[in-house]
């Protein structure tokens, strides 16, 4: 593969940013978009230098030349596209939350299983360097035994649609809950002995701020948190047992601080520059397809699946439902 033609199904702001990172790379092509309506997807491909557009995502699907479907509409429409673009051959990259649930999720991992089609959850943090540089910090000892994992992310989301209503998989565990628990599971993926958490919904069921507790096997514990109501710090903490690491971001990470015993500043280290930290999936599903895996390195398709199952597990004890549960 030369330069991967990706197709990108959505033109929402999710979708923006996409094109934004394609457009910034010589490996990969913002190829085609794929939208509801023509004049929608004329307008995306104009403004973002895209060669085709097509009125609806069927179309797309069936293009012969796209390499890669980037599936960028909300979490609550993934599984009807990603299935027809599963049983039309094509690669997909669906973006994060991965399905409404994990019945849905199952069912796609099985159809591309069958059809040996290349699947990936588009979770950008998964692929993101900082997270070998984190591992690689944790593994030389330099924070002594890891016991603690905090994590908190907030946005102040108003009375957005796709976080109020329950038929677009709303709340802010699928949208931002999501990021917190992979943070804690990229790091530190021991067996998960007990999970409970909490959170304070909308008048249309949905949870607005949630806080979560994870023990592990190994005795570690973490503390996550994350909301659709406020400006959180968006700060994540690895305490060990003779410093921490301070992530600044653990939505996009720029900076990790490294203090030793009695939080003493060791020092700071930046993470390499970007063009929006996106491309960093997109460059590992082209690899991946390269090499002829059906699922990226980075992201295994049994851990998006294992996140969504504790995320069902969590909306069960908040009594949180979507309608395609």
């Amino acid at each position: 593969m030369d330069k991967m033609k990706v197709g990108i199904i959505g033109t929402g702001w999710i979708a923006e940013k996409a094109a934004i990172t394609l457009n910034g790379l010589t490996e990969c092509e913002a190829y085609a978009v794929g939208s509801r309506s023509q004049e929608t997807a004329d307008a995306f491909a104009k403004k973002w230098n895209i060669p085709r557009a097509y009125g609806s995502y069927s179309e797309l699907i069936a293009d012969p030349d796209v390499d890669l479907i980037y599936v960028g509409t909300p979490h609550s429409h993934h599984y009807d596209v990603t299935k027809e673009a599963l049983l039309g051959g094509k690669p997909c990259l669906v973006e994060k939350a991965f399905m409404a649930n994990a019945r849905q999720t199952e069912e796609i991992i099985k159809l591309a299983k069958e059809r040996g089609v290349f699947l990936a959850e588009a979770i950008w943090t998964r692929y993101q360097p900082a997270v070998k540089m984190i591992r690689d910090l944790i593994a030389s000892g330099r924070i002594g035994e890891p016991r603690l994992v905090t994590a908190t992310l907030g946005y102040s989301m108003g009375n957005k649609e796709r976080i109020m209503r329950p038929d677009l998989c709303g709340g802010a565990l699928l949208d931002l809950g999501v990021y917190a628990l992979n943070f804690a599971r990229m790091f530190f993926p021991a067996d998960i002995v007990s999970i409970d958490g909490t959170c304070v919904k909308s008048d249309t069921g949905m949870d607005l701020t949630n806080a979560m507790t994870l023990v592990l096997k190994d005795g570690m514990l973490c503390n996550l948190q994350s909301s659709a109501q406020c400006v959180g710090d968006n700060i994540g903490v690895i305490a060990g047992t003779e410093g921490n690491l301070i992530i600044d971001n653990i939505n996009n990470p720029q900076t990790i601080t490294v203090n030793g015993p009695d939080r003493t500043y060791v020092e700071t280290i930046r993470v390499p520059q970007q063009i929006t930290g996106y491309e960093y999936q997109f460059l590992a599903c082209r690899q991946a397809l390269i090499d002829g895996l059906l699922e990226p390195r980075e992201m295994p398709l049994n851990e998006t699946l294992y996140i969504m199952q504790l995320m069902d597990g969590l909306r069960r004890k908040w009594d949180v439902r979507y309608p395609m549960d």
